[in-house]
């Protein structure tokens, strides 16, 4: 019943109102001396001593152990006398048995401290949230062993303020340790410590790169295949707006759609015509290109980023926009093509009106079964003039809807073998019209097929091709890659990849939730370490 008891000699087993009561002694004859490891029999005196054990069928255990203290025979020894101790049961100063103890630990590793404290009451181990966060914090670091591939990314402790950086054993996928902040020297440092390391596979920050190289210049950095192509999503995606002009070229041309007239439930002739994209947005021009000039002068004047934003009222990260925006019209192209939410479902919702449906629940629930994603409100204020019989009776034109720059991206950035026919014959028409983002989906196909092929030797040769266009924006993509060649290289031929730290990063973000941002790096640390 109790066999991590086995060597106590268990005299009695009774009960005392709900806690389970085991009377022992310790079985050995002699004891070892904890200093100088002499054997003694000589017993100096005898003591017991109360240990909260694990809970059977829930209700907790107690054990009353007899304990004897020896005298120890070496003259030499500090110690004169010493008390015995069972291995794997006591431990010096203790009041739980080690079994006890390790629940405990695994509880407060897996729940930290509230949480943890609800689980172990109901399984018969009342504690309390120090307890378990005094148990966890005292868990000793687990032996890291041989590491050849290390995996190392940072996350946030408190985002934009404090930052620490996981290491990962990318052989087994066990977080190794943990380091303070995202700076080159700890990581340099680690490294040192630890120079059997042959592969480091990390994102292409500046700080890392500068660690690894000064802790272990034996190892080859691998640059993560996933940044890789993030980072040239964004160079497509600036390109893209810098010729946004040309997605008008994806659609058709204007039809004229006519409503039927209008049923006794809605007044005659509810149609309208409903702009076009670059209607309206006048007004927001002339605003950006007023904040453009007010920013870029304070700026010219020396102020920094958040004098600024203070000045004008605006946000920090607008403020950075502007600043660094070549044009106001940078700034505003993704507001200037953004296309309003029932423009594409404007005839439908007419027809349906002036058929006699005025739900307008049942309105909404029919332009979301057709891939509407705005609100109800929305719906209702676009039909509120019709309620009134304030629309002027014209024809409705449906202005084909420009495609947004993300999805536009999101074609040149996608396999063409995976891409459906509307949006390959969209595609082919902005290419068509567009010489520049031609060149932009060649080289984005060209990139694809030499990191799915682990061709990184092809490297040199694609970015002279890239060069070779005016693109500015892959332009500097190209430039950040000639300073981490190497990393990036290997990263486009080596098997090895960033993702199990990644997903390591995801599960730390998880544990932060769950300990609702009141702990230390010192507490999360040793969760990251031990985990459940």
């Amino acid at each position: 019943m109790f066999p991590h008891l086995a060597d106590l000699l268990i005299s009695d087993v009774g009960s005392d109102d709900s806690t389970v009561v085991i009377e022992a002694a310790v079985a050995a004859e002699s004891a070892r001396c904890p200093r100088c490891k002499t054997d003694s029999a000589r017993v100096h005196s005898r003591y017991r001593r109360r240990l909260t054990d694990a809970a059977v069928a829930g209700r907790p255990v107690v054990v009353r152990l007899s304990v004897r203290r020896f005298f120890c025979p070496n003259t030499g020894c500090a110690a004169q006398t010493f008390a015995e101790q069972v291995e794997g049961v006591t431990r010096t100063r203790s009041r739980r048995t080690d079994q006890l103890t390790s629940m405990l630990a695994a509880i407060g590793s897996a729940l930290a401290g509230r949480a943890g404290t609800r689980l172990a009451r109901l399984l018969g181990l009342p504690t309390s949230r120090d307890t378990l966060l005094r148990l966890l914090r005292g868990l000793p670091d687990p032996p890291i062993g041989p590491i050849t591939v290390l995996g190392v990314d940072d996350f946030a402790i408190r985002r934009g303020q404090r930052y620490a950086t996981v290491l990962l054993d990318m052989a087994t996928h066990r977080p190794i340790d943990v380091l303070a902040g995202r700076d080159a020297d700890p990581l340099s440092a680690w490294l040192s410590a630890h120079p059997q390391i042959e592969v480091i596979t990390r994102d292409r920050a500046g700080a890392y790169a500068e660690g690894a190289r000064r802790g272990a210049p034996q190892a080859v950095h691998c640059a993560d295949r996933w940044h890789l192509w993030h980072n040239l999503g964004q160079a497509v995606e600036k390109t893209v707006v810098a010729h946004r002009e040309c997605l008008a070229a994806a659609v058709a041309e204007n039809q004229t759609v006519t409503v039927s007239e209008a049923t006794p439930a809605a007044p005659a002739s509810r149609t309208e015509s409903v702009p076009g994209p670059d209607d309206g947005h006048v007004r927001l021009r002339e605003h950006a290109r007023e904040r453009f000039d007010a920013v870029r002068r304070l700026h010219a004047e020396g102020k920094g980023l958040r004098t600024i934003a203070a000045e004008l009222g605006i946000d920090r990260k607008t403020a950075r926009r502007y600043v660094a925006a070549a044009s106001p019209n940078d700034v505003i192209a993704a507001a200037t093509t953004r296309v309003m939410l029932l423009d594409e479902f404007v005839a439908h919702l007419l027809t349906r009106w002036n058929a006699g449906c005025t739900d307008i629940p049942a309105l909404t629930s029919e332009l979301r079964r057709l891939g509407y994603r705005g609100s109800e409100r929305t719906v209702y204020r676009f039909l509120q003039p019709y309620r009134t019989g304030r629309k002027p009776a014209r024809p409705v034109v449906v202005k084909p809807v420009v495609p947004k720059i993300r999805t536009v991206v999101g074609w040149i950035m996608r396999d063409p073998d995976n891409l459906p026919a509307d949006d390959a014959g969209k595609l082919t028409r902005i290419l068509d019209a567009c010489p520049e983002l031609a060149a932009v989906r060649r080289h984005v196909g060209a990139f694809a097929v030499m990191m799915r092929d682990r061709r990184g030797d092809r490297l040199p040769d694609w970015i002279d091709c890239v060069r070779a266009d005016d693109l500015p924006a892959l332009h500097s993509f190209t430039t950040g890659v000639e300073h981490d060649l190497t990393a990036v290289t290997a990263g486009l031929t080596l098997p090895f990849s960033n993702g199990p730290t990644e997903g390591a990063v995801t599960r730390i973000k998880a544990l932060k939730r769950q300990m609702y941002g009141r702990a230390g790096l010192d507490l999360l640390r040793k969760r990251v370490l031990h985990p459940n």
